[in-house]
């Protein structure tokens, strides 16, 4: 008889065989019996978009009959009913492929088409309201509540983690259009002064409000699953994967804006900051998002002691995210066991004490 693996143990959790408590605490048991805790493997931060071919083959199936059977709706000629139509067959396919088969691709497809649907439905509900501009905000913040109703059900009857990456989608929008940064007659004169917080855009305080939230609630759901071994730690990933660029673009591009002197002084202790933020929730995607201003520095460095061309730049950058990939673990290990005691500190994903 093999061992069991963490694998095993994830599997299992997706197959509703144990809960993940259960399997949390039988990852305690047998690293306590280890005597350590600093094994884990390297798969720390799971997730996957589909398991095989198979998947890919049924997902390309489910897209051109679901399209088929909505165009011969069309036939009937009500828009909304074709969308009431188009949801309620991805509710009734998942059914079968996201609760009985559990296959990930085909879920992401039909949650996508889905959240499609609703976003129909709604605007059929508030009429014309989206083209005029003097109710624009009462109608999308409206339909945005009816696609964001829709997508919690789907999670909390199919247990899908990607669908909180379309919720978080959905708060985005919702907060751009809360701070007038989605509006029919808004438009950027200048991309970078748009995600300026100095400049006083609303699309900047809006990206920063909603990272903030994204990062709460994706720390939120890692706290339920610190061992990373089912759905909560999973629903977190994709919470982060939004959060990290809406907080690192904002934060860095405007002390990057600031310009030399404390500017850059400020945009380089940012992301040392977020490096560690990154290394105590155990979440690559804050660093990976803060890559462009860190590909900045080193080529600002690299000029105060002479020219120095992109490739090695690119070379220097490489090699220092190289290396951090390789000992994150035992980084992460010695940074929490250097940091005090914080609220929460155990129930982050464990580290060699």
């Amino acid at each position: 008889m093999g061992e069991i693996t963490r694998d095993d143990l994830r599997a299992a959790v997706a197959a509703g065989h144990l809960s993940e408590a259960q399997a949390s605490r039988l990852i305690v048991l047998a690293d306590a019996r280890a005597g350590q805790r600093g094994a884990m493997g390297a798969e720390d931060e799971p997730f996957e978009l589909f398991k095989g071919f198979a998947e890919i083959f049924v997902s390309v199936g489910l897209g051109i009959l679901i399209a088929g059977i909505v165009g011969v709706s069309a036939l009937l000629g009500d828009p909304g009913m074709i969308m009431v139509l188009w949801a309620a067959l991805c509710w009734v396919f998942a059914l079968y492929f996201t609760r009985r088969r559990r296959m990930v691709l085909p879920s992401i497809v039909l949650v996508m088409g889905f959240a499609t649907a609703l976003a129909g439905v709604g605007v059929a509900i508030v009429g014309k309201g989206l083209d005029l501009e003097s109710s624009f905000t009462g109608s999308a913040l409206a339909v945005l509540a009816i696609v964001g109703v829709g997508l919690m059900a789907w999670y909390r009857v199919f247990k899908l983690p990607f669908t909180m990456f379309l919720v978080g989608l959905v708060g985005l929008a919702a907060v751009l259009v809360l701070t007038q940064s989605i509006n029919p007659s808004a438009r950027w004169d200048d991309f970078a002064d748009a995600f300026d917080l100095r400049s006083g855009s609303g699309l900047a305080m809006g990206t920063l409000v909603f990272g903030v939230l994204a990062f709460v609630a994706g720390l939120f759901f890692d706290m339920r699953d610190p061992n990373r071994l089912g759905r909560n730690a999973a629903s977190g990933f994709w919470l982060h994967l939004l959060a990290a660029p809406a907080l690192v673009n904002t934060v860095a591009l405007t002390f990057y804006n600031m310009g030399p002197g404390s500017g850059y002084w400020l945009l380089a202790l940012a992301l040392a900051g977020i490096t560690a933020l990154a290394l105590i929730i155990d979440r690559r995607s804050f660093l990976t998002a803060g890559i462009g201003y860190l590909a900045f520095l080193v080529s600002l460095v690299a000029r105060q002691g002479g020219d120095l061309s992109w490739p090695w730049v690119l070379v220097v950058l490489g090699l220092f995210l190289t290396a951090l990939g390789a000992f994150w673990i035992d980084l992460r290990a010695y940074l929490m066991r250097v940091l005090p005691e914080f609220p929460g500190k155990r129930r982050l994903p464990p580290y060699a004490e």
